[in-house]
């Protein structure tokens, strides 16, 4: 349950990452924070991680789930709403090139990576382009990260100690920012799209070590509370001081072994309302922000209205991204699964059980 409130947080500070810089002046002048959204995504990474883990973990290990079967299970769970998603944004930009509107930033718009982007392979190292749907590099990398989770679980179900499991996933996304700033001289999370297997991978691996470290009761439930406290408080403050990011994703692995931990009733069903709109935020953000601004550019440039009311129409983005994420969980997203579910001859029930997690 605190889980789930915790993906509708971080999907809605990834909003306000992207959105940041469309408003009179970018947010990052108030404060760095505002540049530390990355994080949110970072969050969504190990989140995935720890999720499969703990819903699927023993079915993988006892053998009732089958690689291949888990594999499609996880990317018919993201790949039809993408594509809908990127359908949307195709008829968006040829309608507004045919009626003299062209996007704001033509770059991110380009046909020719339409195919790879379709087939979500835009994020395993080939030469192509990051735009359309930014967020979508993610879901692209989380395919392989599903590829590989069967296998992954099955060696870690091997290890029986909860700190030695925290630490070796740990390890894992400092070996990989090594790797990463020694072969493309950037950090891990400074990486270009196109390379987001290698930052998303590690931090998916140390999800699924935490989910392996809950199964040994770590953190224990008495302190589990106050553990997610102190690791949320702490991971905030510390982006005020500067980029500490590998500090944080440890700071962002407590939060998640915490917050899985802690049993709690209060509020279940409004936290579980907001974690199941989390996916469509995430992946219907950007279109509701290319045309909210470019329909606020064009007022602003025509009407020339005072820095207060643009604003209130910066403000309104906000919940407009939100009410079109509802939307589309309601109107597209459910009868989406529900028809994957029919195609691939699984009981509807028992599918949305399998597909819950993003």
């Amino acid at each position: 349950m605190v889980l789930d409130g915790l993906r509708f947080l971080a999907a809605g500070l990834i909003v306000l990452y992207h959105y940041q810089s469309e408003g009179p002046w970018p947010l990052d002048r108030l404060s760095p924070v505002f540049l530390r959204g990355y994080l949110a995504t970072d969050f969504f990474l190990i989140l995935s991680g720890y999720v499969l883990g703990r819903a699927y973990g023993r079915k993988i290990a006892g053998g009732t789930v089958s690689d291949e079967r888990f594999l499609l299970l996880r990317v018919m769970r993201v790949w039809p709403a993408h594509l809908v998603m990127l359908a949307a944004f195709a008829v968006v930009i040829a309608l507004g090139v045919a009626l003299g509107a062209p996007p704001a930033h033509p770059d991110q718009y380009q046909w020719s990576d339409l195919p790879s982007q379709a087939l979500l392979i835009h994020a395993w190292g080939l030469h192509t382009g990051s735009g359309w749907n930014l967020p979508t590099w993610s879901l692209s990398a989380l395919v392989i990260c599903y590829a590989a989770f069967p296998t992954l679980w099955r060696k870690l179900n091997r290890v029986g100690a909860s700190l030695l499991l925290f630490i070796g996933g740990l390890a894992a996304v400092w070996a990989a920012d090594l790797v990463s700033r020694t072969l493309y001289h950037h950090a891990l999370f400074d990486l270009p799209f196109n390379l987001g297997v290698l930052r998303a991978l590690p931090l998916f691996v140390f999800g699924a070590c935490i989910a392996r470290a809950g199964e040994l009761d770590w953190p224990p439930s008495r302190w589990a509370v106050w553990l997610a406290v102190a690791s949320g408080l702490l991971v905030t403050v510390l982006q005020g001081f500067g980029r500490f990011d590998l500090m944080s994703v440890a700071l962002l692995g407590l939060l998640v072994g915490a917050g899985g931990a802690v049993r709690t009733s209060r509020g279940q069903q409004v936290a579980a309302k907001a974690g199941q709109i989390s996916f469509a935020l995430y992946i219907t953000h950007i279109f509701v922000a290319m045309i909210w601004f470019h329909a606020t550019r064009m007022i602003v440039a025509r009407f020339a209205p005072p820095e207060w009311l643009q604003w209130v129409m910066w403000g309104l983005a906000l919940p407009a991204a939100i009410a079109t994420a509802i939307a589309f969980e309601r109107l597209v997203d459910q009868p989406l699964q529900k028809a994957v579910g029919r195609l691939i001859s699984w009981r509807p029930a028992r599918y949305r059980e399998l597909a819950r997690s993003e």
